[in-house]
């Protein structure tokens, strides 16, 4: 495989998984950061509703082409109605679809009210993920409080607790799941980390759980997990990996850039996963690793050409300065004369150029001056990509 051709693979891989963290969590954007597809919980769905009953399936007609079926349900349990008294526990509620159910389950009906009452697919139940439910606490709580009362539930033998359960922690901010380190269940965590029945979608969160609640002794074992061979994606690695360096800081970096960073055979998706642990680092590390030290890796990634347009926009928003003759060393050179690469780097100059902002961030009057003149040099020598990068260039 030439270098042109794993560039446009890894480029293309690495779209995929943007495209899917986009999908997965632009609803949510101050969710979880290694938590995937985030949904709308039990919980966020009950308090939607007008009206709430826990029902008893009694019989269902499929439809024809002449009409719609049916399922009829037996109100058990009253939980919320907007009109107190219309709806009675003995009542016949009937859905005009077909719900496949046996006589006696258990099914949740969640309904909004207009000139009648429009009730949602039914949520089959039981007894003890209705208990679940209707116990938990109300959305409008704080949500470290209710994260805890969540936290019970985490792989919990019923797959619709355990999974509504991780929904919660998935759409949660960081900031609120951080004050439940100390009661976090360390080594549950860990043996869910290693179990293979585990669903590997909640892997990015458990790391990230074990390096706030983690003690020395779990260094290695997240070591192993890290460094584990492979040549494929690991769903949730880069939130092992952010678990770790929260609970080693500048020496756990030192060693990711030994094994992740440094060597070329690397895999490109286990490369790219610890640029993430970077910037969750840097966004929510508390100075836990100093921002030079983080800068120090990224540095290290301009060496991967299929990344290195990522690269150099996150060292121009960290405001690192001090890679200007480096880069115009490497515009259109080899491995770097691809496009992209080219655009990142005149965005670059770009942001070097404008100076100081508001808050007094920003290059010092000697960058900017130099900045000035290598984008004059480059208009001059490559007039259409500094074009191009000009095009879609929004500094504030």
């Amino acid at each position: 495989m030439n270098r042109l051709t794993k560039y446009i693979k890894n480029r293309f891989f690495l779209g995929l998984i943007c495209g899917l963290l986009v999908m997965s969590q632009s609803p949510y954007i101050t969710a979880c950061p290694f938590c995937s597809a985030p949904s709308l919980t039990l919980t966020e769905q009950l308090s939607q509703s007008d009206v709430a009953v826990l029902a008893q399936w009694s019989e269902a007609e499929k439809g024809t082409l002449e009409k719609a079926g049916k399922t009829v349900f037996e109100i058990k349990e009253i939980i919320r109605q907007s009109d107190k008294g219309k709806l009675k526990v003995g009542d016949q509620i009937t859905i005009n679809r077909h719900r496949p159910g046996k006589k006696g389950n258990l099914f949740l009906l969640l309904g909004t009210k207009g000139t009648s009452i429009d009730w949602g697919d039914p949520i089959e139940v039981t007894e003890t993920s209705f208990h679940y439910i209707s116990q938990a606490p109300a959305p409008e709580e704080k949500t470290s409080k209710r994260l805890r009362y969540f936290l019970k539930f985490l792989e919990y033998p019923d797959q619709m607790i355990s999974n509504d359960a991780y929904a919660e922690f998935a759409n949660a901010p960081y900031e609120e799941i951080t004050p439940l380190s100390k009661d976090l269940p360390r080594e549950k965590i860990r043996k869910w980390i290693v179990d293979p029945e585990t669903p590997v979608t909640r892997l990015g969160l458990y790391g990230l759980l074990l390096g706030l609640c983690g003690q020395e002794s779990d260094i290695a074992f997240m070591e192993q997990k890290i460094n584990e061979p492979t040549k494929e994606y690991r769903l949730g690695i880069d939130g092992v990996i952010s678990g770790y360096l929260l609970l080693t800081g500048a020496d756990g970096l030192t060693k990711i850039d030994q094994s992740k960073f440094v060597p070329k055979e690397v895999a490109f998706s286990e490369t790219y996963a610890a640029m993430q642990a970077l910037r969750f680092m840097w966004t929510y590390g508390n100075e836990r690793i100093s921002k030079e030290r983080l800068r120090q890796s990224m540095r290290l990634l301009l060496e991967r050409p299929e990344l290195t347009d990522l690269v150099v926009a996150d060292l121009a928003r960290w405001n690192d300065w001090s890679m200007l003759d480096r880069l115009m060393e490497m515009y259109g050179a080899d491995d770097y004369n691809i496009p992209s690469i080219k655009r990142a780097i005149v965005r670059y100059l770009l942001v070097a150029s404008k100076g100081k902002n508001k808050k007094g961030i920003g290059p010092d009057a000697a960058t900017t001056k130099k900045a000035n003149e290598l984008l004059d040099k480059l208009r001059k020598e490559d007039p259409k990509t500094v074009k191009s990068a000009e095009r879609f260039f929004f500094f504030k």
